[in-house]
């Protein structure tokens, strides 16, 4: 409906240049077209007359009504009024809404698609968590949330290339090798005091249960050795818990020497093939796996410093380079090399961003964790002064999500390894009340996780609230094949004269809003709007089940009962899917 009215008034607007009421020059700006929140004010409205009035150099209502006029009579259009200073509301005819049901029996799946991003190439890059550890419910938040956005964007029509970094590379990844090591000795017997800052889950004590099953006492030696000449930990007086896991993974290295590959291909391949699992069962699945250290391996993190020092935008200090970030109105310069010569990530992250583009992205959009928030400014300062459009990376910020359980908050801490995992959170409420509850908020915002009230089978737990309402809808059909009941489920406007109660006309305009609501949620990436919409056609849907009956005697009533009902459940399905959860029939 909203693309029938962008339309119209468009076309009006031309027409006023045409009688030069707006100069021949003049640029035409969106129409704004908006649902009204009162009924008895139409069913969408616009402010373009109060936009153009000065342009036009008119009252805005006298120009409203030129507009009005001009736009004269459209079968699609039951009537057209002006309210206030210049507002034009629009009352939408019975057949213009007839022939949106039309189409959403006849494109069935499809139904919700447009063109809108044809020819465009997004790369949607999300979660890319360290292949540190498990992934915990922080990371499922990103996972829905980034699945969603591009399967929406794919909907209305860009070519979607989703992506998942693997930051197979640097220092966590060899803190991370050297606590699976030094978990191995104590499984050789040996007796230690772990490091602080090591990594302490029980996947470590799995993954160094591997490594002994596999090599035996191969990698053994002894703690004296290990530990000698190494920075003391924080627990000791002028210790430092960096520097002393800093000491311990160039001990491992020297005394491992070829075997260190060895222990740390073993944890990465371990911990990688666990998340890619996780995430599979979880419904998200990636076009492209990039690892870091095939992107440092292929000298692209080098010529990439290269380029910017030929761009004048890496100095030199205390043996250091650094970029001018400043420049570009980042708050601080940020080193890209240390002075021991070892490359930060922040190389390694301008070059994978340089390489998106390369590969013929048109946008890119980066889902992190809300703490990553002034990690912005540096990648887009890079950017700029590498001679990129900046605008072409979106950065979309997840916060973290807490659990509940019996009203109270679960404490986690992920280096501590006591935190709830994404396995856990699928294996306890199941993947679509995750999916769903995951997407229920922007995701700028904080996400309280009541955990029974996504296992409860209620009104009030919104997932179950919308699967049931399709159930309900199957059961219906279900029982009109047993009672031998006709009804007519083809895409044509037979019957639809019959739907004129206020529950019925309510849910009719429900329907025609899933088109353009697809499209919002996609372009401005707020999967929200669609939890949104189908918890409200949900709401409408059971209210109509509980007050009217649909297998009535009156042939015509039924057939346009079944025919309305029959479009809720496809619109429900498709929705649901977008979101990645099930439409069950029976409940």
């Amino acid at each position: 409906m909203k693309k029938l009215l962008e339309t119209i008034i468009t076309a009006t607007l031309q027409q006023l240049i045409d009688d030069q009421i707006l100069a021949a020059d003049f640029a035409l700006p969106v129409v704004n077209i908006d649902p009204t929140k009162d009924p008895k004010h139409g069913d969408f409205a616009s402010n373009i007359a109060l936009v153009l009035a000065k342009h036009a150099k008119m009252n805005p209502r006298a120009l409203a009504e030129k507009i009005v006029t001009l736009i004269g009579d459209n079968p699609q259009i039951k009537k057209i009024q002006i309210a206030g200073p210049g507002f034009i509301n629009f009352y939408i005819s019975d057949t213009a809404y007839h022939a949106v049901l039309v189409d959403i029996i006849q494109q069935d799946e499809d139904y919700g698609r447009s063109d809108i991003g044809k020819g465009k190439k997004i790369q949607v890059e999300f979660v890319s968590a360290n292949p540190t550890g498990p992934l915990h419910v922080g990371h499922g938040r990103g996972a829905a949330y980034g699945a969603v956005v591009a399967d929406l964007l794919e909907t209305i029509g860009y070519q979607v290339e989703r992506e998942y970094y693997v930051n197979d590379a640097g220092r966590q990844m060899d803190i991370l090798a050297t606590s699976v090591w030094l978990r191995y000795l104590e499984l050789c017997d040996a007796t230690l005091t772990f490091p602080q800052n090591a990594y302490k889950g029980d996947y470590v004590w799995d993954i160094a249960a591997i490594l002994h099953r596999q090599n035996g006492q191969d990698f053994y030696h002894h703690p004296d050795l290990v530990f000698s000449d190494i920075y003391p930990d924080e627990m000791v007086e002028g210790g430092d818990k960096e520097k002393h896991i800093d000491d311990l993974i160039a001990k491992a290295k020297v005394l491992l020497a070829d075997q260190y590959q060895i222990i740390f291909k073993c944890a990465l391949e371990t911990i990688l093939a666990d998340i890619k699992d996780d995430l599979s069962l979880f419904g998200v699945d990636y076009q492209n796996w990039y690892s870091e250290q095939v992107l440092v391996d292929s000298g692209k993190v080098d010529s990439t410093i290269k380029r910017l020092q030929d761009q004048g935008v890496i100095y030199e200090k205390n043996g250091a380079l650094w970029f001018k970030s400043t420049d570009y109105g980042d708050e601080k310069d940020r080193v890209v090399v240390r002075d021991n010569g070892q490359k930060t990530y922040f190389a390694s992250d301008i070059a994978y961003h340089l390489d998106k583009l390369d590969r013929g992205f048109d946008q890119m959009i980066d889902v992190w964790g809300a703490d990553h928030h002034g990690y912005i400014p540096r990648v887009r300062a890079a950017l700029t002064a590498s001679g990129q459009d900046q605008n072409k990376l979106d950065v979309l910020l997840v916060q973290f999500a807490n659990l509940y359980r019996n009203g109270e908050k679960i404490a986690m801490s992920t280096r501590s390894g006591s935190f709830v995992t994404l396995r856990e959170l699928r294996k306890d409420v199941g993947k679509d009340a995750a999916r769903f509850f995951y997407a229920m908020r922007r995701c700028e915002q904080h996400l309280d996780f009541d955990l029974d009230l996504a296992k409860s089978k209620s009104r009030d737990n919104p997932v179950y609230y919308v699967q049931y309402a399709h159930a309900r809808i199957c059961s219906t059909f279900a029982k009109a094949t047993d009672l031998k009941l006709s009804v007519n489920t083809m895409p044509s406007i037979d019957y639809l004269e019959h739907l004129t109660t206020i529950s019925e006309q309510r849910l009719i305009k429900q329907l025609a809003k899933y088109k353009s609501l697809i499209e919002s949620a996609a372009l401005q990436h707020e999967p929200h709007q669609l939890t949104h919409y189908l918890r409200d056609l949900a709401r409408d849907l059971h209210a109509y089940y509980d007050k009217d009956k649909f297998l009535v005697d009156d042939e015509n009533i039924r057939k346009a009962r079944m025919k309305l009902i029959f479009m809720i459940k496809l619109v429900l399905r498709n929705g649901l899917a977008l979101l990645g959860v099930s439409a069950p029939e029976q409940m």
